[in-house]
């Protein structure tokens, strides 16, 4: 819990007073039946309507403080718990920010939700709980306690029964909800992931007919959090009414015994009365306990959740950096001997799959690099360790000469521009959009870059132009749209390294062609990048990686490849049959 202090302390006059402002209620509700008491033992049995009103009055200026504190002990309880939850949303986020793409791969993206959502909402209301109830009802149990002793000692035995008794009970019944909760979020986990999936993913969907199956799919996932919240509530309901039970058995007692000795002279009806309504407060103040217990046992479950993500450290970070001020100035990069795996998920990394073996190569301030082979190959992964998205199991990646570890995040990633296989837009203006290149950019370099990304010849055909809404992840333009939007706006960071992840490959190829001419003349300083699975996309730069199952098989020109590599020749037959069979002959 002493990580959570950091969130408290903003608040701590919050967190201090609601508490205190609540114990007036309390003060008010043991005092009350005390008084009441007075008023049938002296002022009604006597007829004393000057003492009666005494009282009354005395009864009401403590029902308006109550009031009052009641009031700012509520308003103070909700100021702490939505403020401190809010921070920590916020530093959950942040740090969810600084994951490299294998933190988040071990994270699904629903459960990061449900963390943000669902269990800070259960945190908040928590503390929401704690500070109404936490202080409150241990003060109504003593106070009810000694208020009780003073009017009948000789009752007391009654509630030395039962306490204990109704304390196991809810004991036990908080015992076997817990793992309940934790497996009730788990499949709130599930659910929104496959929401998620669904709602991303509804025009493959639909175009595949798959309705059926998501229904069915979204039944066992809905059917599955149905059934883990029964089984955590069915435990939880057992709380009420075993709570009346030991309340309307202790009121019997209390009611037989308190009545014989009424009737033996030993007790007034007051008393008897007051008597009840402190036990009544006693056990009700148990309950609001159990209410505390029951909604920490399943903010226990959501509280682990977090912390998970609280005490996750990153596994890129710029503590490694021993030039955190160094800038990407000229663009040469170097692979040596690099290796790499993702992470299998298991404690042994030696177990974990190599996606690349022994790479080594090095490329030229604005050279232009093409990178083809078959899917799966490994060509995502490497262009992908040259801006620290992961980083390399062995080997070393250097950018002008210096090892990426070196640099800071910030520093490395500016310099190096990357359009993604999957790029997705946000919500927002196109103009808005590009700007995440350059959040500085005037209007006239989103119109040159978005002319080299051949994006303009569209845009400009758009009534809004630039401030034309793009929905999210771009739902309402093209591939070929978006894939240019990309681009554009990866230009627009001005970057010294360009990486284009098969980022025409819904273009056309007179257009692609267009882009790598603008990328010649206007990019020249610009190292570049082009991976493919389209040979005509990387025919004319000025050298190809040919990649077969994670590793280099050749490295050259087009027409040194086409000489002496089986790999690329084999690629370069299969899309152009007429070549092959020209060579056939």
């Amino acid at each position: 819990m002493k990580r959570y202090i950091k969130f408290i302390k903003p608040y701590a006059p919050y967190f201090i007073f609601g508490p205190l402002m609540m114990l007036t209620e309390v003060f008010g509700e043991v005092w009350l039946p005390k008084l009441m008491s007075m008023i049938i033992d002296n002022g009604v049995a006597n007829h004393d309507w000057q003492y009666i009103l005494k009282i009354a009055a005395v009864m009401v200026g403590a029902c308006l403080v109550m009031i009052i504190g009641g009031t700012l002990g509520n308003y103070f309880a909700v100021k702490a718990s939505v403020c401190s939850s809010a921070d920590l949303r916020k530093e959950l986020f942040f740090k969810i920010q600084r994951f490299s793409f294998g933190d988040i791969d071990k994270f699904s993206t629903g459960s990061l939700v449900t963390r943000l959502t669902n269990d800070i909402q259960q945190i908040q209301q928590l503390i929401i709980t704690m500070l109404k109830m936490a202080l409150r009802s241990p003060a109504m149990l003593i106070g009810g306690c000694i208020m009780a002793l003073s009017v009948n000692r000789s009752l007391a035995f009654i509630l030395l029964i039962v306490i204990p008794l109704l304390g196991i009970s809810i004991f036990v019944i908080m015992k076997m909800a817990y793992p309940r909760f934790e497996r009730m979020q788990t499949a709130l986990d599930n659910l929104n992931n496959g929401i998620q999936e669904t709602l991303t993913n509804i025009r493959v969907v639909k175009s595949f007919v798959r309705e059926d199956h998501e229904k069915d799919k979204f039944d066992a996932l809905n059917g599955s959090m149905r059934d883990r919240t029964l089984d955590a509530m069915n435990v939880v309901i057992f709380i009420q009414p075993v709570m009346t039970f030991f309340m309307n058995a202790a009121a019997i007692a209390v009611v037989w015994f308190g009545g014989n000795q009424i009737i033996a002279g030993n007790m007034q009806v007051g008393e008897l009365t007051a008597f009840i309504t402190y036990v009544t407060q006693i056990l009700m103040s148990l309950m609001m306990l159990a209410m505390v217990i029951l909604q920490s046992s399943r903010a226990m479950a959501s509280f682990k959740r977090i912390g998970d993500i609280i005490d996750f450290e990153p596994s890129i970070t710029d503590e490694q950096s021993k030039n955190k001020d160094k800038k990407v100035e000229h663009g040469s990069i170097e692979f040596k001997h690099v290796y790499f795996a993702y992470d299998d998920g298991d404690d042994d990394p030696d177990n974990d799959t190599e996606i690349l073996k022994d790479i080594s190569f090095s490329v030229a301030p604005g050279e232009t690099i093409g990178i083809l082979g078959s899917t799966g190959c490994g060509k995502t992964s490497m262009v992908q360790l040259i801006p620290r998205l992961y980083d390399v199991t062995k080997g070393e990646v250097l950018v002008d000469g210096v090892n990426v570890k070196d640099y800071s995040i910030y520093n490395l990633r500016e310099g190096v521009g990357m359009v993604l296989q999957y790029n997705s837009l946000f919500s927002g203006t196109v103009a808005e959009n590009l700007r995440w290149g350059n959040e500085n950019a005037s209007d006239e370099e989103i119109l040159k870059f978005s002319e080299y990304a051949q994006a303009d010849s569209f845009v400009s055909t758009f009534p809004e132009k630039y401030d034309r809404m793009v929905e999210q992840g771009g739902s309402n333009l093209s591939g070929g749209q978006k894939q240019r939007l990309c681009i554009a706006r990866a230009l627009l960071k001005k970057p010294k390294i360009l990486i284009l992840d098969d980022s025409t490959s819904a273009v056309d190829t007179a257009t692609e062609k267009r882009i790598n001419e603008a990328f010649a003349t206007e990019l020249k300083d610009t190292t570049k990048l082009i991976i493919s699975q389209r040979i005509g996309s990387v025919k004319n730069a000025d050298r190809i990686i040919v990649m077969d199952d994670g590793c280099i098989s050749d490295i050259g020109t087009h027409e040194e490849l086409i000489k002496r590599s089986e790999v690329y020749k084999e690629i370069y037959y299969s899309q152009n049959e007429k070549e092959k069979e020209g060579r056939s002959a």
